[in-house]
């Protein structure tokens, strides 16, 4: 096959290249480098069955040639980065998605969109199931990526029912793992970099909001899996642990062995308490489930995050 991925050089897009690629198909990336970076792609340049095109899916793509998939992964996706741009975030959300379908449509190519479970927002049903629709605040901070990302699969049903366009939608949860940006906000880089710097280790409200973590391998054999023998509706693709984000900075702290302390601050705006998956459509429809530790998965992350240097780890600003 050759397949478009747009957010190509990103944390997850990139690794999706990998997949794609270790199965011996060709691969087109796409990536404006708003979020991602160079670095994730580096190890590519030069392959044969990998092109690159610096391009923002937001404006007027033209792809030439044959495409069998398209797959959009464009988008910011953690709260630092969609609270510093979000228009663009919207936008990816909605023209981003919308040029991304009319290429799937025009190449007669499956669509597979990176929906998140952010649009299940704080969620009032736990675990959170693909049948829940959620309690997002489309006015509040967040409302930026929750809303975007809602629109994008209401968009992507719509060009299914009334296209008949073979599409795919997958709910990510967190993940981490090798090519996370050092200062992206997510909990995970925070945490390992705050203890490798020698910081104190930041935790909002009391710790105890739990979430579930999923190791980047296990997160991306999942959407190929899903990509590949799934159905149109909604899936969601994560870990069904569930831990608090207290837990997960003691064991940073472990798993680092730096002696910093835990130190709190006031709960964000519209931050989730509770965020699990219901994994049962993966595990009954793809024969799927993660099989990485959060043990296991953090210590490679570290040692990852420990390779980059201290000046990638520096505190930005």
């Amino acid at each position: 096959m050759r397949v478009l991925i747009t957010g190509a050089a990103g944390f997850l897009g990139s690794h999706l290249c990998d997949r794609f690629l270790a199965d011996g198909h060709r691969v087109v990336g796409l990536d404006n480098f708003i979020t991602g970076h160079p670095d994730n792609i580096a190890h590519l340049i030069g392959n044969d069955r990998f092109e690159f095109i610096r391009h923002n899916i937001s404006t007027f793509t033209y792809i030439a040639g044959e495409l069998d998939g398209v797959l959009h992964f464009a988008s910011p996706a953690s709260p630092i980065d969609y609270l510093e741009v979000p228009i663009p975030t919207l936008k990816v959300g909605a023209l981003g998605t919308h040029n991304a379908l009319g290429l799937a449509k025009a190449k007669g190519a499956r669509f597979f969109l990176a929906s998140t479970s952010e649009v299940y927002g704080d969620p009032l049903v736990h675990p959170q199931p693909e049948s829940y629709w959620g309690n997002v605040n489309p006015v509040g901070p967040r409302g930026v990526y929750d809303e975007a990302k809602r629109f994008a699969e209401a968009m992507t049903m719509a060009y299914h029912r009334y296209h008949k366009l073979d599409t795919r939608i997958v709910r990510i949860f967190n993940t981490y793992g090798p090519r996370m940006r050092p200062h992206d906000g997510r909990v995970v880089s925070n945490f390992i970099v705050q203890a490798l710097t020698g910081q104190p280790l930041t935790i909002y409200g009391d710790g105890s909001q739990t979430r579930s973590f999923c190791y980047v391998s296990d997160e991306i054999e999942g959407i190929y899996r899903l990509f590949m023998h799934g159905d149109a509706q909604p899936t969601n693709i994560g870990n069904p642990e569930e831990f608090t984000v207290r837990q997960l900075a003691e064991l940073v702290i472990e798993l680092t062995g730096c002696n910093v302390p835990i130190v709190q601050k006031p709960l964000p705006e519209d931050d989730p308490k509770v965020r699990r998956p219901d994994i049962t459509r993966a595990r009954t429809m793809l024969g799927w489930e993660p099989t990485i530790s959060l043990r296991d998965g953090v210590r490679a992350t570290i040692e990852y995050f420990r390779s980059l240097g201290p000046d990638r780890l520096r505190p930005r600003g």
